[in-house]
């Protein structure tokens, strides 16, 4: 609810205000108040991240179309300086602006998304002081679709099954699906931009190492799979960086006693090996 209250009030600043699209995947659909949402779509059950996501694009109007978790409150002119960046540069596919730790503003929950040595996707800046408002928007790999401002026609332009296909991959359910989506950008010639003077806080951080077997199963599981489509050939000299990685992480969880961080790590490789052969290329 205070998501989309703050959505509302940011978008009423606007010239002629903002569309609201809702996708409610909950098992029980909540109720909203009038005047918060345009348009509820609620498919019945939940289909994951990006394929939810993707109804949501496929119902909306606009041209430019923001991505919004509904952990996330963004903070006024979030949506003017996101605009304000896209139409300046006409080959920015997304912006996204700082995402702030909820519970210490102060400090980033992400200022963008990038690979780290580990060939891990890594949201840059987390946990540290938050770039200034003033700062100077700056080219980033891609925009965690946590909180992020995409132009119509680039996610068009790199679409899974056409024109009218699906921006993000749904066979990703969730997790990775926002860095899939920025390496075909890149590849395509598209740019992604952080824009500092665009505040969000977001809460989904908070949850950490409480993340369930499944959610860890995704991220493990994703990591090869985007991994494989985005680097081609190249995939192959890093996979060994990459198990390595993983490897220490499931010892950690097992002497740690994180028992879903470990059943989640070895189901994530299940996963990557039985859907590779999707994403794997040697192009």
């Amino acid at each position: 609810m205070a998501c989309l209250e703050a959505l509302r009030r940011d978008g009423a600043d606007g010239d002629g205000g903002i569309e609201i699209v809702v996708v409610d995947q909950g098992e029980r659909p909540a109720e909203l108040p009038a005047g918060l949402a345009d348009r509820v779509l609620r498919p019945g059950r939940n289909l994951g991240f990006a394929a939810g996501t993707n109804l949501g694009i496929a119902a909306a109007a606009g041209e430019l179309i923001a991505a919004v978790n509904d952990d996330a409150l963004v903070e006024p002119g979030w949506l003017a300086a996101l605009s304000a960046a896209l139409e300046a540069d006409p080959r920015a596919a997304a912006a996204q602006g700082v995402n702030l730790l909820l519970d210490d503003p102060e400090r980033a929950d992400g200022c963008g998304i990038a690979w780290n040595g580990w060939w891990q996707a890594v949201q840059i800046g987390h946990g540290k002081p938050a770039p200034p408002p003033a700062a100077e928007n700056r080219e980033v790999f891609g925009v965690s679709a946590t909180a992020a401002l995409y132009r119509r026609e680039a996610l068009l332009a790199v679409s899974l099954a056409g024109p009218t296909g699906d921006a993000f991959d749904p066979g990703l359910v969730s997790y990775y699906e926002d860095v899939d989506l920025a390496g075909r950008l890149r590849a395509a010639g598209w740019r992604c931009l952080l824009v500092p003077a665009a505040r969000a806080r977001h809460a989904g951080s908070a949850t950490g190492r409480t993340l369930s077997r499944e959610r860890w199963r995704l991220i493990y599981g994703n990591r090869y799979l985007v991994a494989a489509r985005l680097f081609g050939r190249r995939f192959w000299p890093r996979l060994p960086v990459m198990i390595v990685r993983d490897l220490l992480d499931l010892a950690r969880a097992v002497l740690q006693g994180e028992g879903q961080l470990a059943a989640g790590i070895v189901a994530g490789w299940v996963r990557a090996i039985r859907n590779l052969a999707g994403f794997a290329h040697f192009g």
